[in-house]
């Protein structure tokens, strides 16, 4: 049986598959709430430092924090990826938090916005280096029949984490001011991630031991970047979704503050308005990630997607507590209907042996997302205001879902394409 399947010729074999592996990858989950948890402590309060402290009046100028945390991110993503497949994968975890080591302490005294934006730098390059080495290392230890449950407790861990941080942010900038208090948090949340990190077993054998029961690939990994973007069905539709499901990520993280504050919403209001979003999304992974190892990944992200955008569409139609507290929540469920379920999908796909670059590739474009939605809504909102923003991100995100639903075959059967 594949998830049973031990190394030849070692002390200890190696085993595929979660419960094999738990004292492992329950390691693993919990490095990845602490590196939600980095990206979680400036979701509810940046933006309002931004236009409080640094007096920034225009969305594009505020939502420049978000545009080089995605762009470095995902070209970290990019790199990432194509290391671990050709070395380990340990000294790219660990690597990452040493990166994130000065940024609690940038955020606190950062005397200027540029300094900000380079705190945001080094965060994209440890969330790069971090979170997807995470996600690299579980799918390793699983082998292919857990990956969605897998990827629903690595996601289910980083974002409730960050909406854990993004909560207890607001309540402390309520309470003691913007900064530098919120961030100390920060500091603890790096100190723990590094030491756990630490203590995580290199992967790179597991690899290796799913690869001598998988057909050999087919594609030099050269190609990956070209496949993964384009040439394969199922990979390109799953990279657009990603795209754009970041992509109205970033709308929500820059822009829903501001509007939120706009409709006369308290920091504190703020703050939970912050949390929810991703703390639904987090939790329902826990159901949709194993759920698409028993249906599939199709049908779980088509109407993902539209349900974001249906979310999306209720904020400028809301002006209470109430109404965006319920379209934060459709779009936690929406976004946790799609966000392992693509991960799993890649894995379904992808041989073992190019697997982690395309992931890399994967989240290069989904990070990119970031990016680009940060800046198209802040322009937007510039030049025709913040409801005409939304409806185009809605817009997308629902057009996103039609090509999932038009493009995509379902990769889940069987598991894993040998030669894909």
């Amino acid at each position: 049986m594949n998830d049973r399947l031990s190394s030849v010729g070692e002390s200890a074999p190696i085993r595929l598959g979660l419960r094999e592996n738990l004292g492992q990858f329950g390691l693993l989950v919990v490095i990845n709430a602490f590196v939600g948890a980095m990206a979680g402590m400036e979701r509810s309060i940046l933006p309002a430092i931004a236009d409080e402290q640094f007096h920034l009046a225009a969305r594009t100028a505020i939502f420049s924090f978000i545009a080089v945390f995605g762009a470095t991110k995902a070209i970290t993503n990019l790199v990432t990826g194509r290391a671990a497949d050709r070395g380990q994968r340990k000294p790219l975890l660990v690597g990452g938090w040493i990166i994130a080591a000065p940024v609690p302490f940038m955020l606190m005294w950062a005397p200027s916005w540029n300094w900000i934006l380079i705190a945001n730098a080094l965060l994209g390059i440890s969330q790069g280096l971090t979170w997807s080495t995470t996600v690299i290392m579980k799918v390793d230890l699983v082998g292919p029949a857990r990956r969605g449950l897998a990827m629903g407790l690595n996601e289910f861990a980083g974002y409730a984490a960050a909406a854990v941080a993004a909560f207890a942010t607001g309540v402390v900038a309520a309470r003691a001011g913007l900064r530098p208090q919120p961030f100390y948090l920060g500091v603890g949340f790096v100190a723990a991630g590094l030491v756990l990190s630490l203590f995580a077993r290199e992967t790179s054998g597991h690899v290796a031991v799913e690869s001598r029961t998988t057909a050999p690939a087919s594609r030099q990994i050269d190609d990956v970047f070209w496949r993964t973007t384009f040439g394969d069905r199922n990979l390109s539709s799953v990279s657009q979704a990603g795209f754009v499901n970041n992509l109205n990520d970033g709308m929500a993280w820059g822009l829903l503050p501001l509007f939120f504050a706009s409709a006369g919403m308290t920091l504190t209001q703020i703050g939970t308005l912050a949390a929810v979003y991703p703390l639904v999304w987090s939790v329902g992974q826990l159901v949709t990630g194993p759920l698409s190892d028993r249906m599939g990944r199709k049908w779980l992200i088509a109407p993902g997607m539209w349900i974001q955008a249906a979310a999306i569409a209720l904020v400028p139609t809301s002006r209470t507590f109430a109404g965006f507290a319920t379209a934060a929540m459709l779009l936690g469920v929406g976004t946790a209907m799609v966000y392992p379920t693509l991960l799993a999908a890649i894995g379904d796909v992808a041989h073992p042996s190019w697997r982690a670059s395309s992931i890399g590739v994967y989240r290069l474009w989904r990070d990119l997302g970031y990016a680009v939605g940060a800046l198209l809504t802040g322009v937007v909102a510039d030049v025709s205001g913040t409801n005409a923003a939304m409806w185009l991100v809605a817009s997308l995100t629902l057009a996103s879902g039609v090509i999932v639903a038009i493009r995509m075959h379902e990769p889940r059967t069987p598991p894993v394409s040998a030669t894909a």
